[in-house]
């Protein structure tokens, strides 16, 4: 390390927060006012990206800097090890930051601490960790740390499944218990601890990862209530919704169909109400950081892993290129000056999870690792290098899988590669996607043009998606690809 004084990291990562649920961006219900007052010291990002919009490949983006063909989570798969040689904590690790991690991580084994210093995990409801076939001393007993916190205060009765809610329901309540066992609260608690018992002669990364608002959605009573009277939006259903039937979308873990209109507005009130919740416990991480006298010199990231579609077109969760699902909300606040912004700016760059890493070691004075594939941040807005042209999403998910082109110019092409189902917005004119272009004449230059960048990302992957030059359907679907890094020394009873 220089003489240079380096910079403290907070990165605050929320999990299936949408990237238009802030208040200081005009969403019409959502209270935020702690990340409303971040993001007018900082800068905000309105094409802000995750690639493969579930909880571990966005990880994977997020801590290796790569994009999804290398670091090789095309899709959602449990239990594959993480041995990445290049993970975003490292760096700082090597370079003698205090590192530490609090909250979710998604990663395998789960006790994997990935470069940081410590862990203090909660992944919320895993089923693999629950179920009858998990590795030894895997099961959620072994690895949450607040289910062994919630038990010393509640009880050793209590279990993350009290409340009857599904951790990818639509269905929602109050959370019945006192306010602080929560598991956002109890996150904000052990980053606090965290702050408190840092090593004070050196810089510190901390990593606060909130399980919510991802489901279940039950935030505390105060917060629900808030929302209780609340006048929620219309539903957008526009040419690709998907076509409800009387059987479709009726149970707690629908992922496509209409629910019972109740059951819905509940779901997005208990949904927002979360948002105001993890806002409220960011303003006591940060109002801790003013208070260790750190303020001046910490770098503040809020981000999120990917979306949820809330009931968007008739469909729920992630998983989707709908902008629902893959666009997350990005707020970069640096009060030591390194990154160069107006204060309460707001970034057109197309940017996406993998940028994360290398940003923050380009702050940092740290080397980039080859391996990564992201740009910093700081340099694009710099004008020292050129942003992305485009973003490349993907998801394998059944006969629903795709592959997403997001111009920088707001156009937006998706391909479905087992149906050939094409899908083409302006995001400029049509923001909620009400108006698929794809089969009107007049948008086949645009479709050529989209199609033709979609080929080159393809051309060479396994799966055989390009053909004589052309986008194929049909080919074989992969959650995880053979000649990528997490292929390596994979087991053979993991296929």
């Amino acid at each position: 390390m220089s003489d240079e004084k380096k910079p403290n990291i907070l990165l605050i990562v929320a999990d299936q927060w949408r990237g238009d649920a802030l208040g200081i961006h005009g969403h019409p219900v959502v209270e935020t006012p702690y990340l409303d007052d971040l993001a007018r010291r900082g800068v905000s990002f309105s094409s802000a990206y995750s690639s493969v919009p579930t909880c571990i490949a966005a990880r994977a983006a997020l801590f290796t800097g790569m994009k999804p063909h290398n670091h090789g989570r095309v899709g959602y798969r449990d239990r594959l090890p993480w041995r990445y040689d290049n993970m975003l904590a490292m760096p700082f690790s090597q370079a003698g930051y205090h590192t530490q991690a609090v909250g979710k991580m998604h990663v395998y084994p789960a006790r994997n601490r990935c470069g940081f210093n410590d862990v203090v995990l909660h992944d919320g409801f895993l089923h693999t960790q629950m179920s009858d076939d998990a590795p030894l001393r895997e099961s959620t007993d072994f690895v949450d740390d607040y289910l062994v916190w919630a038990r010393r205060e509640l009880g050793s009765r209590y279990d993350l499944m009290d409340m009857g809610l599904d951790c990818n329901g639509f269905m929602a309540r109050p959370w019945s218990y006192p306010e602080y066992t929560h598991p956002t609260n109890w996150v904000a608690e052990m980053s606090e601890d965290f702050l408190r018992r840092r090593d004070p002669t050196a810089p510190f990364f901390l990593y606060s990862s909130f399980h919510r608002p991802h489901a279940p959605y039950d935030p505390p009573r105060d917060f629900f209530d808030q929302y209780r009277d609340a006048e929620l939006p219309e539903v957008p259903l526009g040419d690709v919704s998907y076509e409800d039937t009387q059987r479709d979308g009726r149970i707690a873990t629908t992922q496509a169909g209409s629910v019972d209109k109740r059951a819905r507005d509940r779901a997005l009130k208990a949904y927002y109400a979360s948002l105001t919740h993890i806002d409220h416990q960011i303003g006591r991480i940060l109002s801790r950081v003013v208070d260790a006298g750190e303020a001046g010199n910490t770098i503040v990231i809020f981000t999120s892993d990917h979306g949820d579609l809330l009931g968007d077109h008739n469909y729920w969760r992630k998983s989707s290129p709908l902008e629902g699902a893959s666009r997350i909300p990005l707020i970069i606040y640096d009060p030591t000056g390194r990154l160069q912004y107006k204060p309460g700016s707001v970034s057109d760059e197309p940017v996406e999870l993998m940028d994360i890493m290398p940003t923050l070691l380009d702050l940092s004075g740290l080397d980039i690792p080859e391996s990564v594939d992201g740009l910093p941040i700081g340099q694009v807005l710099s004008g020292r290098i050129k942003g992305h042209n485009y973003v490349h999403g993907e998801h394998s998910h059944g006969g629903r899988s795709y592959h997403m082109i997001r111009h920088r110019d707001g156009r937006k092409y998706s391909w479905f590669d087992q149906t050939g189902e094409e899908w083409l917005f302006n995001l400029n004119d049509d923001p909620q996607e009400l108006r698929n272009l794809a089969p009107k004449t007049e948008a086949e230059d645009d479709l050529e043009e989209l199609r033709a960048i979609l080929i080159a990302e393809l051309q060479d992957r396994e799966e055989g998606y390009v053909q004589d030059g052309k986008l194929v359907p049909g080919a074989p679907i992969l959650d995880t690809l053979k000649n990528s890094t997490v292929w390596t020394g994979r087991r053979e009873a993991d296929g």
